[in-house]
């Protein structure tokens, strides 16, 4: 007693571990100890053979059996048998190819969702319209060394046809019926901005064909080609030099709309009250925490390596897809117009539809805009002068001038959404309108008759 009451003057106090005689510092050592083993034990699992296999077969199993599109999958591999077979089979060949691709291309727009998870909001959607157009840049390449330039040009126009209208009109409508109680907000800025690219786009697509049929040309048949060229040219550098501001330069102009007024998750300062913001901001930095867990499903080089391993199936599909386009197009009575603009887009754009309309309903319109309008855009300004540029370089022909029925139609598509786009709100009436609006430019291709032959070269 004496010996404590000394050390109480002291200043040192006794705990009770030290009354029962377990001395502290040699405990906490040991458990030291312990927690050091247990992370070398887990650093040596998580190096080891056994743990990679493990990793990816819960990566196969996360991306290729959790979908259930993926019973589409077989339809691939039957469509190459086909393809080998005696007969007439290039209808089926086509249809089975069309189905195959699909789950294909909504796998790819998965991968480049989880890539996005870990490079921010801008630099996915980015990722998104970059591999979204993956499938129809590959299917153009394919056309194009076989020379059906017009299949090219009309299955571009339908991509952005489709992205303008049917994707981002059924991704405004699953958004506003998830939020029917008010409308959904996006940053505006960045919606005029690629407004801006695509009506330049219109501009660079125009003046060939108003140049062709005015027969105006200093050097008819060359003059229209030369002119493309130039132009693409120049839309080439134009959307670099928009990819530098959007990313570099302004940056912070750009962000989405719920980081750069409030900090913290989806929804506008604006829009909520002050006694609904504090009582609301702990719920949703949890809820946005819980959402970025949730959506990392695989690594980031897992989804590096399955968007390498899906672009190359779907190339390998896109090569019997376009042999078959013409045989097809007799097979099934149908206009190769039809097959070109409404067909392959809406089959090459399923990972825009599919990623754009989840975002939509979780009240991500900044991301659904650079998936739909960026990938418009990237069409239309890096796409189609990237193909009249390999054109070039392979000897074939290729021009901005996609007739005049075809840029009409886009150009009349272009200010129809730059106006639906103008007040920077979306609800499910503006959605409901942009899918009708496809559903009539639709029909009109199904009646349309390409002036030019169909299949070969201009």
């Amino acid at each position: 007693m004496t010996g404590a009451a000394d050390k109480a003057e002291l200043g040192f106090e006794e705990d009770d571990d030290m009354a029962a005689g377990t001395p502290p510092p040699a405990r906490k050592m040991q458990s030291l100890d312990f927690e050091h083993i247990g992370s070398l034990a887990a650093v040596a699992e998580s190096l080891s053979p056994r743990s990679k296999w493990r990793m990816a077969l819960r990566s196969i199993r996360i991306v290729i059996f959790q979908a259930k599109i993926n019973v589409l999958l077989p339809f691939g591999p039957l469509a190459i048998t086909l393809h080998y077979l005696s007969g007439n089979h290039q209808g089926w060949v086509f249809l089975f190819s069309l189905v195959g691709i699909t789950p294909l291309a909504e796998r790819l727009g998965y991968a480049t969702e989880q890539l996005a998870c870990y490079t921010g909001p801008t630099i996915g959607g980015l990722l998104n319209a970059t591999f979204g157009n993956a499938t129809e840049m590959i299917i153009s390449i394919y056309a194009l060394k076989n020379g059906m330039i017009r299949v090219v040009q009309q299955s571009l126009l339908g991509s952005i046809l489709s992205n303008m209208l049917l994707v981002l009109g059924c991704a405004f409508f699953a958004g506003g019926l998830a939020h029917p109680n008010r409308d959904q907000v996006f940053n505006k800025a960045s919606a005029v901005v690629n407004s801006g690219l695509l009506l330049m786009a219109v501009l660079g697509l125009m003046f060939p064909a108003v140049l062709h049929f005015t027969h105006s040309e200093a050097h008819y048949g060359k003059s229209e080609v030369s002119l493309s060229r130039f132009s693409s040219c120049i839309m080439l550098v134009a959307y670099a030099s928009y990819l530098f501001f959007q990313l570099k330069s302004q940056r912070s102009l750009y962000s989405p709309i719920g980081e750069s007024a409030q900090g913290k998750g989806n929804k506008p300062i604006h829009a909520l009250s002050l006694q609904a913001c504090l009582s609301t901001e702990i719920d949703e930095e949890e809820e946005s925490t819980e959402d970025e867990e949730d959506e990392k499903e695989i690594a980031q080089g897992e989804a590096i390596s399955w968007l390498f391993v899906l672009t190359i199936w779907i190339s390998i599909l896109s090569g019997y897809l376009v042999d078959a386009i013409q045989g097809a197009s007799e097979s099934l009575n149908m206009p190769l117009a039809f097959i070109s603009v409404i067909l392959l887009p809406i089959v090459g754009n399923a990972a825009e539809h599919a990623s754009a309309i989840m975002f939509a309903m979780k009240n991500k319109l900044d991301i659904t805009l650079g998936v739909a309008i960026g990938s418009s855009t990237q069409i239309s300004m890096f796409v189609i002068p990237f193909c009249v540029v390999i054109g070039w370089m392979m000897g074939e022909e290729m021009d901005l001038n996609f007739q005049l029925f075809e840029t009409a139609t886009l150009f009349i598509t272009v200010l129809v959404v730059a106006f639906m786009l103008q007040e920077g709100t979306s609800n499910y009436f503006k959605g409901l309108m942009l899918i009708l609006c496809y559903l009539i430019v639709a029909a009109s291709f199904f009646v349309h008759v390409d002036p030019k032959s169909t299949g070969d070269n201009k």
